[in-house]
């Protein structure tokens, strides 16, 4: 097998020269401010040279300015072909851009927005094949009633997802510690087709998720089976004998007897 080897071509020296040529076309674009030290050169090609200085602006740390230079053939001329500045090692980017439907957040939309939908969206499909809880296709479209678009298995698997494990799943504080789980309380309410099994809606107006979609294995403590908590015990009220007395000694350790007699006893 014959391998081919890819001549590089050594460093125009005329165009590496040309320091300060790539440096005055710097200073233009570095205005009013000054390009830095001369960081070194790369070769790009036969006669074509780039100069990197670097960058003193405190808003573009870690940049650098990149001043490729070249000449024509057999000429002697250098001139400059591109001027730019180029993040370095260590410099700071902006994130990546995405389009707004990626950078979408729940919670985004507000009053009067409206969010388009994708003729492609995975997670529609057309309403006259919606799929039956036992995976079946059916043709259900009505004119004027029916949907143009309903949940496809995608959507409805992204959504089972997304809802068991969010706040309102089995793995919340408030679920470990409720005393049983949603699938057994009288306020809740299952989804309809292949999400009731696992999904419904709580209809206890006391509980913190009231008129939320929480998994059945979800749980708090305003469960409709909740042990009752026994009432407080009253304490009795103290028994006051007014009917007998106690014969009190004086300091002398002799009962008044007369405090007796007047009693009516001897």
């Amino acid at each position: 097998m014959t391998r081919t080897r890819t001549r590089v071509a050594p460093p125009d020296q005329a165009c590496v020269a040309a320091v300060d040529l790539a440096r005055a076309a710097a200073l233009e674009l570095a205005w009013p401010g000054e390009p830095g030290e001369h960081l070194g050169v790369e070769s790009e090609g036969d006669r074509v040279v780039t100069h990197y200085f670097a960058c003193q602006d405190r808003a573009y740390r870690g940049w650098r300015w990149a001043i490729t230079v070249t000449r024509a053939s057999r000429a002697k001329i250098v001139t400059v072909s591109e001027a730019v500045l180029l993040p370095g090692s260590g410099a700071l980017l902006a994130p990546e851009w995405l389009p707004w439907s990626e950078r979408l957040r729940p919670g985004d939309l507000g009053v009067g927005d409206l969010l388009p939908t994708a003729d492609d969206d995975d997670r529609l499909e057309p309403g006259f094949a919606e799929t039956s809880d036992d995976g079946d296709t059916q043709m259900i479209f009505e004119y004027g009633l029916g949907r143009a678009r309903v949940l496809s298995a995608a959507g409805r698997d992204r959504a089972a997802r997304r809802w068991h494990s969010g706040e309102h799943g089995p793995h919340t504080p408030i679920a470990h510690a409720a005393p049983a789980q949603c699938s057994t309380c009288g306020f809740f309410l299952p989804l309809a087709g292949v999400m009731r099994l696992e999904f419904g809606v709580c209809a206890n107006e006391y509980a913190p998720d009231d008129g939320k979609v929480v998994s059945a294995d979800h749980g708090c403590g305003a469960h409709s089976e909740a042990a009752v908590m026994p009432p407080p015990v009253e304490q009795a009220s103290p028994i006051l004998d007014d009917m007998g007395f106690d014969l009190i000694e004086d300091e002398a350790g002799s009962v008044d007897e007369s405090a007796s007699e007047e009693l009516g006893h001897s």
